[in-house]
C-alpha cells in the first residue's frame, strides 16, 4: 500500500500524477522559451511546497522528453529539502545536437517524487569492513566486449 503524506503547496497548477501508481507528479513550466541545441535554462514551475521533516523531494527528468527530444535535467535528481520554501525551478538541458526545443506555458517539464528519508549517523573509524566489491569503482564490474569477425 502506498503511503500518502500531506504537502502544503502554493502553485498556479498543482502537480498531478498521470496514472495510478506513478512515483512522480508532473511539474509544468510557467514560461515559454526555446532551448537551442546544447543550451540550458532555469525554468520556473511556480510551485512552492512545505515538505514535512523526514521527507525529501526529488525533481527528475521526464523519460518522454529525454527519449523523443533529448531534454534532460542538468542536476538530476534535483534535491528539495524539507526546509526549502522557494519556487521549484528546473535546469533543463537540450542535448540534441541539431534541433531546438520549444517549451510552452503549461508544458510538463519534470516530475516531483516525494520520499521519506533516513538520517545517517556518520561514525569515524580507522578501517572499514571488507565487502565483495571492495574498492572497485566505475566500471569495476566490467562490460561485455564482443568481437565479431567481418569475414
Amino acid at each position: 500500500m502506498t503511503e500518502t503524506v500531506d504537502v502544503p503547496i502554493i502553485a498556479p497548477e498543482i502537480p498531478a500524477y498521470a496514472h495510478p501508481g506513478d512515483a512522480g507528479a508532473d511539474l509544468v513550466s510557467t514560461q515559454a522559451l526555446r532551448l537551442q541545441p546544447g543550451q540550458r535554462a532555469l525554468v520556473g514551475t511556480g510551485v512552492r511546497i512545505a515538505l514535512p521533516d523526514g521527507y525529501v523531494g526529488f525533481v527528475v527528468p521526464r523519460s518522454g522528453l529525454a527519449t523523443k527530444h533529448g531534454i534532460t535535467i542538468v542536476n538530476a535528481p534535483g534535491t528539495v529539502d524539507a526546509g526549502y520554501r522557494g519556487e521549484l525551478k528546473v535546469t533543463l538541458l537540450n542535448t540534441d545536437a541539431t534541433a531546438p526545443y520549444d517549451i510552452e506555458v503549461g508544458a510538463r517539464i519534470a516530475q516531483l517524487i516525494v520520499m521519506p528519508i533516513s538520517r545517517a549517523a556518520f561514525i569515524p573509524v580507522e578501517t572499514l569492513p571488507e565487502s565483495v566489491r571492495g574498492e572497485g569503482g566505475f566500471g569495476s564490474t566490467g562490460y561485455a566486449n564482443e568481437t565479431r569477425s567481418l569475414s
